[in-house]
């Protein structure tokens, strides 16, 4: 089915959310919503915040990022045992600085990583004990102030790795966890212990295993595990979790033992991963029951199990991670229309009573969605209440996100304690924000630009092909907007045209859903019929794992028809141009990029507390208190940062951006006042943290950029640099100065062709086209000086096993697969035999092209220069699924 999804600011005003108090009724007819209740006076406890937790979450120090890791704020991770060999990096000693400088509780280790074979190599428990007692001497060794931190897992899944056969091995598995756990707490008797970590909710073997365990001696205590755990990895968890929970409570009174906390330490599926709709149905089942969890690790380590763009950088997924670390208080009653039916509406809500802020995360609908809100006391929130819709969707899982912007906002009344906020359908893959406190200061306003998207598969194809991507059927697919994309671009021919009507003059960003096949790629941008620019893609793990490429076009008012083609002249194919597309937004740019991030927004520490007056909600800093915000920037360059503020006499500001101080911030006189200052900031997100003296009142920190003031940037080229030991200098060339920007008029007056000239965006650089394939094997000769060893993933290896199509070797730049060779992605046929593929290198060979590497069984996922440190490969296996 194709399908064309517009949607506009018009529409976002006038029509896409209303927010009404319940006497209102809606502007017009619209589908009948689905009704989420919640009631603000029925309190279910604390916030728990450990729904987001991070199996391989992280690499490295500062991998992804320091600030996005604190941003999201996980409450656990589970790593790989120290100096363990299942992958070359994800260090549970290596990555603890980090992760608890950002808030994090506890480290899960798994213990059976230190083994470097998935499903792990079985070489006997007295191997295994040795192994133990290595790696928890060394924490205990290295770590002897927050040895607490560490929780361990000694056995990960053996419902299907070891002891599979239950009947026949039952008691091999309670002598051999009872060995294990003696050895860890004979060298450390506080250790905790977290078990029996199935692949699945098995609840005969976990009732053999308590039943065991309670009567069983393990050091002179029980065997029980101290945390609870199990896996959650199908679509059809989100249908039966909170049936598995309560068996689980209801076995432990049952057995008499317990309470222990429960960490479901591996969820989800490829396709939920990055996607706010699909989060946010996550995050509120482990939320109502008070658990831990941590997102599955399918991709990447170090990449927030697929919710960091390379490094740095957010995507649309992030915001929801962040939302929810934001939470506090307590949470309250929120009903969904259909709790326990998976890709519905699904709701979390908390309220701060000293903060006087009720919170509601909702989405994972394609219907619109009416919030019945309930329970608002007059007295924590008053009769007049400012209501603010944020949204923030699905962006691929390398496409970056800035901050989310406010859909609707009203100031309204709330008669009874109640309150009707409508949210709008169609976006299943979004997220919203809802935010309820006491009306103060100016009235809340939309800061939502223009915009609009359009799904590759509705758009004109030529010598292209719609596939379907049913992440419903199979949920282990990536995401893909639409359920569908579009791929086969291996024609000169081959062209994805579509239609945009814009609202005035202007320039507008235009965002690109793709997916490469582990090389970057270009694509030719028509606009109205005459080549703009060449598109230049960063490379992806696959077809289906998706990324965003901007680029930035000037159009007039009125209908212009974009077109993405695989050759500038109609003849020769453009290098990798077999790229799969998704979606194209367009979304208009109303001058520099400007954020704002109200007290409401912040995290306080140190004793700061927000407090509500006639002219707005403001923090009260002074001694150690802090207000801690998370600014996201597009580019690197120059932002004036504005400090709005209530001051009681004239003092200087502490501000730092991500730990470094930044001088000359100052309140120059009592009363109202703004402080602005000229920083820099990297693409991506930054921690700014504001403290100051007793009497200051922060109201409000914005960001703008001041892309003027990059011209004081001092860049050296690295063949400019002072080289020793091995380094030198390679492909070095002169690219040419780009011709001046262009504006079309609308596509009844076409403009004539110009030169093909491109760069990356916003780079002020261009190449021409002629010099692409120069160019790329320049590129191509950097990325294989970069390259390191990867262990084979887990997920590519049983692939292997079971006899399914590998993943085709890295090919030479330029060279392109044709539709019916057996490694192209959309070819159905087995992969060549080895005779068929001796002939192959044969008929390369004479063509000039170069020997082939043979198929090593390990996918070199290079990362390109500048791109940050590389990250693992992923670990878990798909029986019977389609490599991507």
């Amino acid at each position: 089915m194709h399908r064309l999804r517009l949607t506009g600011r018009a529409v976002t005003v006038a029509a896409v959310l209303a927010l009404a108090s319940s006497t209102m009724t809606p502007a017009r007819a619209a589908a009948a919503p689905d009704v989420v209740a919640v009631d603000f006076a029925q309190r279910t406890g604390p916030v728990h915040g450990g729904a987001t937790g991070m199996l391989y979450g992280l690499s490295d120090p500062g991998v992804p990022g320091d600030s996005l890791l604190a941003g999201a704020r996980p409450r656990t991770v589970a790593q790989k045992a120290p100096d363990g060999d299942q992958h070359p990096n994800g260090d549970a000693l290596v990555v603890a600085d980090g992760f608890l400088a950002a808030g994090g509780e506890e480290i899960v280790v798994y213990m059976q990583d230190v083994y470097s074979r998935w499903p792990y190599e079985n070489l006997g428990i007295d191997d295994y004990l040795a192994k133990v007692d290595t790696m928890v001497r060394k924490v205990v060794r290295e770590r002897p102030a927050d040895k607490d931190r560490f929780v361990w897992v000694p056995f990960n899944e053996p419902d299907w790795i070891w002891y599979q056969d239950w009947d026949a091995l039952k008691e091999k598995f309670f002598g051999d966890w009872k060995a294990v756990v003696e050895r860890i707490r004979s060298i450390d008797p506080q250790a905790r212990i977290v078990g029996p970590n199935e692949a699945r909710y098995n609840p005969g073997r976990l009732r053999d295993f308590l039943t065991w365990a309670k009567g069983a001696t393990c050091g002179g205590g029980d065997c029980l595990p101290d945390i609870m755990a199990w896996h959650e990895l199908s679509r059809d968890s989100l249908a039966g979790y909170r049936g598995h929970h309560e068996h689980y409570r209801a076995l432990e009174r049952e057995l008499g033992i317990g309470p222990l906390p429960v960490n479901i330490d591996e969820y989800g599926n490829r396709r939920d991963m990055s996607v706010p709709g699909q989060l946010v149905q996550w995050i509120s089942m482990f939320e109502d029951t008070k658990v831990d969890a941590d997102m599955a690790y399918w991709t990447y380590a170090g990449n927030l199990d697929d919710h960091a763009v390379r490094t740095r950088q957010a995507n649309g997924g992030w915001w929801l991670l962040k939302w929810y670390a934001d939470l506090t208080g307590e949470t309250v009653r929120a009903t969904p229309p259909h709790p326990n039916v998976p890709d519905t509406v699904q709701a979390v809500a908390a309220v701060d009573e000293p903060a006087r802020r009720g919170t509601v995360l909702a989405g994972g609908g394609a219907q619109p969605v009416r919030l019945d809100v309930t329970g608002l006391d007059p007295a924590l929130f008053g009769r007049q209440v400012d209501v603010v819709v944020s949204k923030t969707t699905w962006t691929g899982y390398e496409g970056d996100a800035l901050k989310p912007p406010v859909v609707a906002a009203r100031r309204t009344t709330a008669p009874g304690g109640k309150l009707r906020v409508d949210l709008p359908g169609g976006d299943v893959m979004a997220a919203y924000r809802v935010t309820i406190v006491p009306s103060s200061g100016p009235a809340p306003a939309i800061d939502a630009p223009w915009t609009t998207s359009i799904e590759a598969e509705s758009a004109t194809l030529a010598s292209a092909q719609a596939y379907d991507q049913d992440t419903t059927a199979d949920p282990q697919k990536y995401a893909t907007s639409g359920k569908r994309d579009v791929g086969s671009m291996n024609q000169p021919g081959s062209a994805v045209t579509f239609s945009v009507t814009v609202p005035r003059d202007g320039r507008y960003r235009l965002g690109i859903h793709h997916g490469t096949n582990k090389v970057p790629g270009r694509h030719a941008l028509f606009v109205d019929g005459a080549l703009d620019r060449l598109v230049q893609y960063s490379a992806t793990l696959g077809w289906t794992y998706r990324g965003r490429t901007d680029v930035e076009i000037e159009l007039t008012a009125g209908t212009h028809r974009l077109s993405l083609r695989t050759s500038a002249d109609g003849t020769t194919l453009l290098p990798g141009s077999d790229i799969t597309l998704d979606r194209f937004d367009l979304t208009e740019i109303t001058g520099p990029a400007r954020a704002a991030y109200p007290a409401d927004e912040a995290r306080l520490s140190g004793g700061a507390r927000l407090t509500r007056s006639g002219a707005g909600p403001a923090i009260t800093l002074g001694g150690g208190a802090r207000a801690t915000f998370f600014v996201a920037a597009g580019q690197d360059g120059y932002h004036d940062l504005t400090l709005s503020y209530r001051s009681g006499r004239a003092g200087d500001l502490d501000v730092r951006i991500d730990g470094r101080a930044v001088p000359g911030v100052r309140a120059a006189r009592p009363g109202d006042g703004a402080s602005r200052v000229r920083v820099y900031l990297p693409a991506g997100i930054s921690k700014v943290e504001v403290g100051g003296f007793a009497g200051l009142h922060l109201r409000e920190l914005v960001t703008v950029r001041a892309g003027q003031a990059d011209a004081a940037v001092h860049r050296v080229e690295a063949e400019q640099a002072r080289l020793s030991g091995a380094a030198r200098v390679v492909g070095a060339g002169v690219r040419p100065t780009p011709p001046p920007a262009r504006t079309w008029a609308s596509s009844a007056t076409a403009p004539p062709a110009r030169s093909p000239w491109t760069g990356p965006p916003g780079s002020g650089r261009g190449v021409r086209a002629g010099d692409a394939l120069r160019q790329r094997r320049q590129e191509h000769r950097a990325r294989v000086q970069h390259r390191r060893h990867q262990p084979v993933p887990r997920h590519q290896r049983d692939r292997r096993r079971d006899g399914a199509r590998r993943v085709p070797a890295q090919l030479r730049l330029g060279q392109l697969l044709a539709p019916g060779h057996p490694a192209h992605p959309h070819h159905r046929g087995r992969r060549p035999r080895p005779r068929q593929r001796e002939r192959l290198r044969a008929q390369r060979r004479s063509a000039g092209a170069g020997p082939v590497r043979p198929r090593s069984g390990q996918p070199r996922l290079a990362t390109p220069p500048g791109r940050g440190p590389r990250r693992a490969a992923s670990r878990r296996a798909v029986p019977g699924g389609r490599l991507a």
